[in-house]
């Protein structure tokens, strides 16, 4: 059995852990290295000390340190530390699994750019239940075509720093591209004051955040005499890190080449 060979970018905060737990559960996964920002607690120290069982990775700070055993790096920073480590592993042949969110174009292009030299799987959620139903929307956006108002609810934890969520605007690609729209021309972000009458051409957003929580998404399709609402709410982290695994198998055949959890999930026709 081939062993992967994983890093964790951001290896001391919440999501880390919950990564190096995954990591420290699954049979055909190892930790071969950590990286987190200077200053950040626990560098220097064992990144797996928290579960009580030592893995023998110290949590660095340098890149050529943090990432000089792995095959793969999975990272769910921010976009500026995520761009800087997409560099290295490019050069140096390293995997990615980002599931980073808030890029910009000029981000995306890096990304692009490095798939190119390294395999890379780029998703904003990589829980499987709601990459199933990112599939849904699809064909319920197909089949309401017309006559039915879409908007987009999201709510995140307190912490969260970028609005709308990365998932929430995948979904609204998603359904403007089953619509044949552009999501930068029909997208509205904000309703205040006097604002007239929908324009049965856009796809709505609305944004709340408050409390611990870990993410809930709902697409909703109005019509006149009836709704239709998909949903995903998650109660834990630890969906994410399963399809961040997940994902870095799906990568170990490949040289390179820019991938999302559609390919990793065979949901593409």
């Amino acid at each position: 059995m081939t062993v992967l060979k994983i890093a964790i970018a951001g290896a001391g905060g919440r999501m880390g852990r919950i990564l190096i737990e995954a990591i420290a559960e699954a049979p055909d996964a190892t930790l071969a290295g950590a990286l987190d920002v200077a200053g950040a607690p626990g560098i220097g120290q064992d990144a797996a000390a928290f579960l009580g069982k030592p893995a023998g990775v110290p949590i660095a700070v340098e890149l050529a340190e943090g990432l000089a055993g792995a095959d793969y790096l999975i990272d769910f920073t921010r976009p500026e530390g995520t761009l800087r480590h997409l560099a290295y592993c490019a050069e140096h042949g390293i995997k990615m699994i980002i599931g980073t969110t808030g890029f910009d174009a000029a981000g995306k292009a890096a990304i692009a750019a490095a798939a190119e030299k390294t395999a890379i799987m780029l998703a904003p959620n990589m829980s499987v239940g709601v990459n199933v139903t990112l599939k849904l929307l699809e064909l319920a956006a197909k089949s309401l075509s017309e006559g039915y108002d879409i908007e987009i609810i999201e709510a995140h934890h307190r912490y969260k720093v970028d609005a709308p969520s990365g998932t929430a605007l995948k979904m609204g690609e998603v359904v403007a591209d089953a619509l044949g729209r552009d999501l930068k021309d029909c997208a509205v972000y904000g309703r205040e004051g006097v604002t007239g009458e929908r324009d049965p051409s856009t796809i709505g957003f609305a944004t709340v955040r408050g409390g611990d929580i870990v993410g809930d998404h709902t697409v909703l399709f109005a019509g006149i005499g009836e709704r239709i609402e998909i949903s995903h709410k998650s109660s834990s982290r630890v969906t994410y890190a399963h399809g961040a695994l997940r994902a870095a198998r799906f990568l170990a055949d490949k040289a390179n080449g820019l991938y999302d959890m559609q390919d990793v999930l065979a949901l593409k026709r």
